[in-house]
């Protein structure tokens, strides 16, 4: 599905419409960048410097990371681009192998706009977790106190359940419905508060509570609850609450179709066929709170360090955000997963970070931090991977997130 594989490993594809054939320009390009990001986070020392490491061991692991990322780039059905931002404290590098562009054939930057898909869903979970901090929300606050115009069969389900993905609210976005009117028109802009009018004629899938199935609708519910306690827009309170205190100076949720450039471009791809340029070919607001986001691997550095590591939190809220269910194996990160409040917990072969991932029409996401906070990373490839459809390809992947986060864990 778009924002994130379904309980099935699905992708959401709407059939969109295509676009001209695409030239490569040139050879793909690979390297490796050490440099700050653009905005100051949380912590005192959040504010990425140049790594000057140069040690024998380190340009080794070095090379063997831009390695893994070119071999991510090499298959012809691979995603033409990559970039990694790995951070420790105020040393960041930049990791990056083939182009953001077929027909430019420059290579992806730190500053590049990209979809975030479903980590998205961290976005507007930080959201309703500062608005708990503040009183407005409570986690056992139920969709029928705070949203009563929604269905009565699902008016039990409380914040903590749709954070957790525990609801069993219907995916709107598996809906024959929605998948149709997106392919009629998927540059339209609709009005997202309304997206689970898809849905609305639909029972649970489960008793809230008794187990976890992921479904982009709880992030559309989470937004409108955020609006429904404070009066405001999601939007606004995406920027007072996220953007403004995290510096984020190139996030932002759009509600059409056009990106801020520059931008990393998305492809989609079909056997025999040559890739389609998918990155402006579909509004965000069809999927708005769930997976509408739109920053720049920087950016999304800066939020994950913050979101992962509890720093716009208290402790208490923190403490219930950090209790896990077990997640689904179908999840496109590293290790095993376990899941959080609007974050997950992966255990990899070397330490245990926290973040989320994402998959939408032409991008694959993944960010985390340790979790304190201090030591990031986000891996970005420009197209949407899947259990169905390319399953190799998916756990190389997995594969090279999982490098990233070992990398973090590797003393220096």
């Amino acid at each position: 599905m778009c924002a994130a594989p379904n309980h099935r490993g699905r992708p959401f594809r709407p059939r969109l419409r295509p676009t001209a054939a695409l030239v490569v320009a040139g050879a793909c390009a690979i390297g490796l960048i050490a440099g700050p990001a653009q905005a100051d986070g949380p912590h005192p020392d959040s504010k990425p410097r140049p790594d000057s490491q140069t040690h024998p061991d380190n340009n080794r692991h070095d090379r063997a990371l831009r390695e893994a990322l070119q071999g991510l780039v090499g298959p012809p059905d691979g995603p033409p681009g990559a970039i990694a931002v790995l951070q420790r404290g105020k040393h960041v590098k930049v990791y990056r192998a083939g182009v953001a562009d077929l027909e430019s054939g420059r290579p992806p930057h730190p500053d590049d706009h990209m979809r975030v898909a479903s980590i998205a869903k961290a976005y507007s979970g930080s959201v309703a977790l500062q608005l708990v901090d503040r009183g407005k929300l409570r986690l056992d606050d139920t969709i029928g106190k705070r949203l009563p115009a929604l269905p009565k069969a699902w008016h039990k389900v409380t914040l903590r359940q749709l954070l957790q993905h525990t609801s069993g609210l219907p995916d709107f976005t598996e809906e024959p419905g929605f998948q149709e009117a997106v392919a009629a028109d998927p540059r339209r802009v609709v009005d997202s508060r309304r997206l689970l009018d898809f849905v609305a004629d639909e029972p649970l899938r489960f008793k809230p509570g008794s187990r976890y199935r992921y479904s982009n609708s709880e992030n559309i519910a989470v937004a409108l609850m955020a609006e429904a306690v404070t009066g405001r827009p999601y939007e606004e309170l995406l920027r007072r609450l996220v953007y403004r205190p995290l510096g984020l100076r190139n996030t932002s949720l759009p509600r059409g179709h056009l990106l801020p450039r520059p931008y990393v471009h998305g492809y989609a791809f079909e056997p025999g066929q040559p890739p389609e340029d998918v990155s402006t070919a579909f509004s965000a607001s069809w999927f708005w709170a769930s997976g509408g986001v739109v920053a720049t691997p920087n950016d999304m550095n800066v939020f994950m360090r913050a979101h992962a590591g509890g720093a716009l939190l208290s402790k208490a809220t923190r403490k219930q955000q950090t209790k896990w269910v077990n997640g689904s194996s179908v999840n496109p990160g590293p290790g095993r997963n376990k899941a959080g409040l609007a974050l997950f917990q992966y255990t990899t072969r070397c330490g245990v970070v926290y973040g989320h991932t994402g998959t939408i029409p032409g991008y694959s996401q993944f960010a985390a931090a340790t979790p304190d906070g201090k030591r990031s990373v986000a891996v970005s490839v420009n197209t949407q991977l899947s259990q169905q459809e390319t399953p190799e390809l998916l756990a190389k992947l997995r594969k090279v997130q999982e490098d990233f986060v070992c990398e973090l864990f590797r003393r220096r």
